[in-house]
């Protein structure tokens, strides 16, 4: 077959015959004077496509996965595998993704949207700048950066804060250790105020947070309006809608609320959205691009960020929380190589079989099935396969899933597209069809801050105490004092481990999780518990994936992948 040459993702997708825009819309009925074009293979969508009445009798799927090693599990391309799958034995379904940054783009990661002959495009629009949504969401968050520091320097029209309490950075969309923490205002009067600051990347913005929970323009205005800022002078909160900033960001925002329509490569609608990072936000798309998807299709896969601890947790507790969504099914994607690196097998050697250390590493696989069970829901375990994988390896994984009541099913999405995806498909329509019940909360929103940290910990990470330093004791009175201990937490922590030390991977056990500060996303309406070294601008590798990005005369792109 010709989809077995050995191609790369980008020879893959540039070679694709792509549809117009117009004929994806149509496949989901929508008229084709209600989009807005950006070129001939992209588009955005009017939010009062949103049926509530469709959306409560359609299908979510949620795809996770274990704990992401280096080589890479392929939950993107799973998610866009299974949903070729889908629609192969007859069930309309979308496919709703997030949106890559750029920093991990010209990073180590490459391109996310999909791989081989599973992927959304246009490919290279998708993973550059798209439509234009994070620019404005950059843009969006600069501004009130600006606003704040403009009420600090103008005396006379001063809320009177105080610089030291201000928290909130400026934002880029790169990788760039340099700027996580700087110094403002230098240059004399002039300069304004010298203060500490910083950036983050776009996707750890509230600003992103924000859209991707935001239901309406006018939920979008308020919760840009609870944003806190910092304390005056005399301690009392400020929040952005103290500095009218609300609307001027709002108008920043007006086109990128609206989701995007883009294709995979079988010609099946893809609707892509916002892009929180899981390990700092929510980890996933926007509620608006959700619930579109599902006001159009009868059914919606859907993925959240890295493993199941990060990505699937906050999707239950936060972005189900606030939208009333529940899954129907979760997929829990898992690659033997994957597991045998969990089971302490050296990266070097994962090609070679090695049944012991699979056996060992399936201790991560259980632990995220335990976890998803725990939200009262059934989990299909899509085994993403690679030829290095031997047939006992394969048996033995099967056997493990089913034994501990989860169906199983080979995915080969890569190779074959939705020719190797189908019996995933079934298998998820066929407990999809089953489960008739909602999702459980993991903790109580009202629980206080403590408990509500102490239970994921405990119940979602298995360790087995947490400390909450010295700061993070002192923001907790804080946040208590501001009225906000009622909001969920959003717990920021490497994805690398179930702990907060990356290192222990595996299926680590009553570990101690450490706390040492959180951050106030109101407007967003979460708690950002910050656990080990986690940060919110990542730095480049020493050869970052940018180096073998290039443009031909003719503009054709190579590298990207």
């Amino acid at each position: 077959m010709a989809n077995q040459e050995v191609k790369s993702d980008l020879e893959i997708a540039q070679s694709a015959q792509l549809k117009h825009v117009d004929e994806i819309a149509k496949v989901l009925g929508v008229d084709i004077d209600e989009l807005e074009h950006y070129g001939k293979y992209k588009a955005k969508l009017p939010l009062h496509l949103i049926d509530p009445e469709k959306i409560k009798k359609n299908k979510l799927i949620l795809v996770t996965a274990i704990t992401p090693t280096p080589p890479g599990e392929g939950k993107t391309t799973t998610s866009i595998g299974l949903t070729e799958g889908l629609n192969r034995i007859g069930k309309k379904t979308t496919v709703v993704l997030r949106e890559p940054s750029l920093g991990p783009v010209f990073g180590i990661k490459g391109g996310a949207a999909g791989g081989g002959y599973s992927q959304v495009v246009p490919m290279e629009d998708i993973n550059l700048h798209f439509t234009g949504d994070f620019s404005a969401i950059e843009k969006a968050n600069n501004l009130l950066a600006a606003l704040i520091d403009n009420n600090i320097y103008f005396q006379k029209e001063s809320l009177g804060i105080d610089p030291r309490t201000v928290k909130w950075k400026r934002v880029m969309d790169m990788n760039d250790r340099s700027l996580r923490s700087i110094i403002t205002g230098l240059g004399g009067r002039p300069g304004g105020n010298p203060r500490e600051a910083g950036f983050n990347i776009t996707a750890a913005s509230e600003i992103m947070a924000i859209l991707c929970l935001a239901e309406s323009f006018q939920d979008l205005k308020t919760k840009l309006g609870n944003i806190y800022v910092g304390d005056t002078y005399d301690n009392t909160p400020i929040y952005c809608r103290d500095l009218k900033a609300q609307g001027a960001m709002a108008a920043l925002l007006k086109d990128a609320i609206k989701p995007n329509l883009v294709q995979t490569l079988e010609g099946n609608p893809a609707i892509i959205h916002g892009g929180p990072f899981a390990n700092i936000a929510q980890g996933t798309n926007s509620v608006l691009a959700t619930k579109l998807g599902l006001s159009l299709s009868d059914y919606v896969v859907t993925e959240a960020g890295f493993g199941a601890d990060l990505g699937a947790e906050k999707f239950l507790d936060i972005k189900c929380g606030y939208s009333g969504l529940s899954p129907s099914a979760v997929v829990i994607v898992a690659t033997v190589r994957a597991l045998k690196y969990h089971g302490g097998q050296d990266l070097k050697t994962l090609t070679t079989p090695n049944l012991d250390a699979l056996k060992a590493g399936f201790a991560n696989l259980e632990k995220h099935l335990e976890n998803i069970a725990q939200f009262g829901l059934p989990a299909v375990v899509s085994i993403n396969r690679f030829s290095s994988d031997s047939d006992e390896e394969l048996a033995f994984l099967k056997q493990a899933c089913e034994s501990r009541g989860a169906k199983v099913a080979l995915s080969e999405g890569w190779a074959k597209g939705g020719e190797g995806t189908t019996d995933l498909a079934r298998a998820v329509v066929e407990t999809a069809e089953n489960f008739k019940g909602r999702y459980t909360p993991i903790y109580d929103w009202n629980s206080d801050i403590k408990t509500k940290v102490e239970t994921v910990a405990k119940k979602i990470y298995g360790a087995g105490s947490v400390v909450f330093q010295a700061k993070a004791l002192a923001d907790i009175k804080h946040i208590e004092g501001l009225g906000l201990g009622h909001l969920p937490i959003c717990i920021a922590k490497t994805q690398k481990s179930f702990s907060d030390n990356e290192a222990l991977i595996g299926r680590p056990s009553g570990f101690e999780l450490t706390v040492r500060e959180f951050e106030i996303a109101a407007g967003a309406g979460f708690l950002v518990p910050i656990t080990g070294a986690i940060m919110r601008l990542p730095g480049l590798p020493a050869v970052p994936a940018a180096l073998h990005i290039d443009i031909d005369d003719q503009g054709v792109i190579s590298g990207l992948s």
